[in-house]
C-alpha cells in the first residue's frame, strides 16, 4: 500500500525531454485526517479519501470534513473496484473483504490451503476483477502457517479469481512481498519485496509477465530497482504514461536495521 508520510519515487524511462513528472512549482500536501494514519489511501469521486489508521477505516470528505468511515476495521491495502465496492486487505483479522455502499461486509478469503494467512498488506485488481493480494508478516513472526514444502515461511502473493478461488501466484520467488500492481493491459504484476527487517534483506521492485488467464510466469522476473541497504519499497501506482510511482523511503535518515536472532 501507499502510506501517506512516505517519499514516492517516480521510476521512469522517459527522455530528458519530456514532459516533468511533478511541475516544478509543485507543493506537497498533507490529504488524510490529523492522527488517522495514511496507509492504503483510496480515491472515490463521491466519497473523497478512505485511508487505513488507529484501527479503523477513515474517511476525508471532499469538503475537508473527516469522520470513521468503518470502525475497527483492522485495515492495510485498500482499493474500490469498478462498481464503487471497497475492498480491503484486513492485516488484523488475516483475511481479504469487500464492502458495498451500504456497508455490508462481505469476506471473500480468510485461509489458503486451510491455514490462515500472514497478514494481507496491499492488493490490485485487473481489468477482468480478479484480485491480487501480498501477504508479508512485518513484527512477530509468530503464528505463521503458510510454509513451503522444507518448512520455510511464505511470504508471496495470491489471487482471487471472479468465481472465488484463491492460487497462490507468487511463492519463495520474493523474500516478503509488500506492494502489488497489475500493469494497466494485464501484462504485468510489479511487486515490492521488502524485508526491511534483517540485515542484507530485499529491498528490490520485481516485474513479472501475466498471461491470459491471470498466472504469473515466475521464469520472467525482472528488477527494476534495488533500494540497496534503504528502506525499500512499499506501494506502486502506475499512471496513463506507464511511469511506476513506488512509495520507498521516510523524509529522515533511516537506521539500519538490528540484525534477527538466529
Amino acid at each position: 500500500m501507499l502510506a501517506g508520510l512516505l517519499v514516492v519515487y517516480p521510476v521512469s524511462r522517459a527522455k530528458a525531454d519530456d514532459e516533468p513528472i511533478f511541475a516544478p512549482d509543485s507543493k506537497l500536501k498533507a490529504e488524510t485526517a490529523k492522527g488517522a494514519g495514511g496507509e492504503g489511501p483510496a480515491w472515490d469521486p463521491e466519497l473523497g479519501i478512505l485511508t487505513s489508521g488507529n484501527g479503523n477505516v477513515n474517511r476525508l470528505a471532499r469538503d475537508g470534513k473527516a469522520s470513521v468511515y468503518r470502525e475497527k476495521a483492522g485495515t492495510n491495502g485498500l482499493l474500490f473496484d469498478k462498481t464503487g465496492r471497497l475492498v480491503a486487505c484486513e492485516a488484523e483479522s488475516r483475511r481479504i473483504t469487500r464492502t458495498d455502499r451500504e456497508g455490508a461486509v462481505t469476506v471473500l478469503t480468510d485461509r489458503f490451503n486451510g491455514k490462515r494467512y500472514n497478514q494481507p498488506n496491499d492488493l490490485t485488481i485487473d481489468s477482468q476483477g480478479r484480485i491480487y493480494f501480498s501477504d508479508p508478516r512485518y513484527g512477530s513472526r509468530e503464528g505463521m502457517e503458510q510454509l513451503d514444502a522444507a518448512g520455510k515461511t511464505i511470504e508471496g502473493v495470491y489471487r482471487i479469481d471472479l468465481d472465488g478461488k484463491v492460487a497462490r501466484v507468487i511463492g519463495r520467488e520474493v523474500e516478503r512481498a509488500n506492494g502489488v500492481l497489475v500493469s494497466a493491459d494485464d501484462k504485468f504484476l510489479y511487486v515490492a519485496d521488502n524485508n526491511n527487517d534483517d540485515l542484507g534483506g530485499a529491498r528490490k521492485l520485481w516485474r513479472f509477465d501475466l498471461t491470459a488467464d491471470g498466472t504469473v510466469d515466475a521464469k520472467s522476473k525482472k528488477l527494476i530497482h534495488d533500494w540497496g541497504t534503504g528502506r525499500g519499497p512499499d506501494g506502486v501506482k502506475q499512471d496513463a504514461k506507464g511511469r511506476l510511482y513506488v512509495a520507498g523511503g521516510l523524509n529522515k535518515p533511516n537506521p539500519r536495521p538490528s540484525p534477527r536472532p538466529t
